[in-house]
């Protein structure tokens, strides 16, 4: 399963959420304006930058738009 850390406002956020909801990829939306989902960003991938994909079963993290795309294309 995906957990994708967003800000509502964010442009290359709503790319990547545009692009999972036309393709059926299911996520979890994780917004960071809540502080425990920032706190958890943080953990996770070191930066407070977003959009962060997190792929729970694999263990692993990448930031950027267009990357999170390639990897969601490759996983499917």
């Amino acid at each position: 399963m995906f957990d994708l850390y967003i800000l509502e406002t964010c442009p290359y956020c709503s790319k990547v959420m545009n692009y999972f909801d036309e393709n059926s990829i299911k996520y979890n939306k994780k917004n960071i304006g809540d502080k425990e989902n920032r706190e958890q960003l943080i953990k996770l991938g070191g930066y407070e930058q977003v959009p962060f994909l997190y792929d729970t079963e694999k263990n692993e993290g990448l930031y950027e738009s267009d990357d999170i795309i390639k990897y969601a294309e490759s996983m499917v």
